[in-house]
């Protein structure tokens, strides 16, 4: 325990969101943050969702996770994302349980009526502390009353910590003329996903073959994620004459039809390997290790999870100019940070091959991590509380 960390009181602690068995990289992060605060000595609880999603608004093939839940975390599956009646009942017992903080992940709209109603409710107790860590507040995929909603939030909550500055902005806009505690904490490192392997072992773990180089792309595949951008730049004839390929891992969470046919257009078929399906945790490690760069083409971003699993591999990583993503990797050092466009993504690659930059980004890589330290969230949500 660091020693800022042992100058708090132990706190009985809540987080409220996505936990085992819901799967994804929310869950994950809301899990390895119970296990950090429990390192350190606090109790914590983690209040997941009975029904996070309904059906027919979850774009992927199932919200529910494969692998075994995480030891030593309590988690209790009460909350109906889409029942009043259940954000009434969940508030008021949480609200009775007098947590010293509860901790909340906001990241879209719709959960604004349920977490917002049921932060209220706990908050009449007038003891416990709400801290909301926010991924997104404005949407990359905007709906008619977002706004709204985002308002019914921002106000159901007493600070916030924003994982990246652009965000940090926004919630501030929303504050206004009423402010309230805000700090930019960087997403922690995720280093959840087991060691690095070789790149032979992965490459054999995968079924890939060993002659060639790999770039990775990986998570769930959305449009404003610009996967057709990195199709398009892969096509450049002047990659062509490297033996690599493109691995995308990740599941659709959109339309696949156009990413094939774009494949078939710019006859990739054989540059392109495509293991779409959710990557459970215990896989993730072998994508990492076997690939030589990360590439994020992301049209637009606030932050990215990706990027702290790539950290953790030592891996280097390109990535577009969007949103937050140019804070937290350094152009020229860990990788490139490009423009959204196909030559500058292209040339980005070709230039990485052709200076053979790999080890020494992975070297600076492993340096860059070491400020990502899920202790440091820790101490930025204290440092609200106080």
């Amino acid at each position: 325990m660091s020693k800022e960390s042992s100058d708090f009181n132990k706190r009985k602690v809540v987080i409220i969101g996505s936990a085992h068995p819901l799967r994804g990289g929310l869950a994950t992060y809301n899990e390895r943050l119970a296990k950090e605060y429990i390192d350190q000595g606090h109790y914590v609880t983690i209040y997941t969702f009975s029904l996070q999603y309904p059906g027919f608004l979850f774009p992927g093939k199932t919200q529910y996770s494969t692998e075994p839940a995480p030891k030593g975390i309590p988690i209790k599956i009460k909350i109906n994302s889409i029942n009043p009646l259940n954000w009434i009942k969940v508030g008021r017992q949480i609200k009775r349980e007098r947590p010293d903080l509860v901790i909340v992940k906001f990241w879209i709209p719709f959960m604004a009526p349920c977490l917002g109603t049921i932060c209220r409710i706990i908050r009449r107790n007038k003891h416990t502390k709400i801290i909301s860590i926010v991924d997104n507040l404005i949407p990359h995929e905007k709906r008619p009353g977002d706004l709204l909603l985002i308002r019914y939030w921002v106000n159901s909550a007493d600070g916030f910590i924003a994982m990246s500055r652009s965000v940090l902005g926004e919630i501030n806009q929303f504050l206004t003329p009423k402010p309230k505690p805000t700090l930019f904490c960087p997403h922690p490192l995720y280093d959840n996903f087991g060691k690095p392997v070789s790149k032979t072992e992965a490459k054999k773990h995968l079924g890939l073959d060993s002659g060639y180089s790999y770039i990775l792309f990986f998570g769930f595949i959305r449009d404003y994620k610009g996967l057709d951008l990195l199709l398009k730049a892969f096509a450049d004839e002047r990659l062509r004459v490297y033996p690599m390929k493109l691995l995308v891992a990740g599941e659709f969470y959109t339309d696949i039809k156009p990413y094939i046919d774009l494949i078939d257009q710019l006859h990739l078929r054989e540059k392109v390997i495509m293991h779409n399906e959710f990557i459970p945790d215990s896989a993730v490690s072998d994508y990492f290790s076997a690939s030589d760069l990360v590439v994020q083409p992301y049209k637009s971003a606030t932050q990215s999870g990706v990027t702290q699993i790539a950290y953790h591999f030592n891996k280097p990583m390109i990535i577009t100019n969007v949103g937050g993503l140019g804070e937290f990797v350094p152009d020229g050092k860990v990788g490139y940070v490009v423009e959204p466009s196909v030559p500058e993504i292209a040339s980005s690659i070709l230039r990485f091959f052709d200076e053979k930059k790999e080890d020494e980004f992975s070297a600076n890589a492993a340096v860059e991590k070491q400020k990502y330290s899920w202790d440091n969230m820790v101490n930025a949500i204290e440092s609200l509380v106080r």
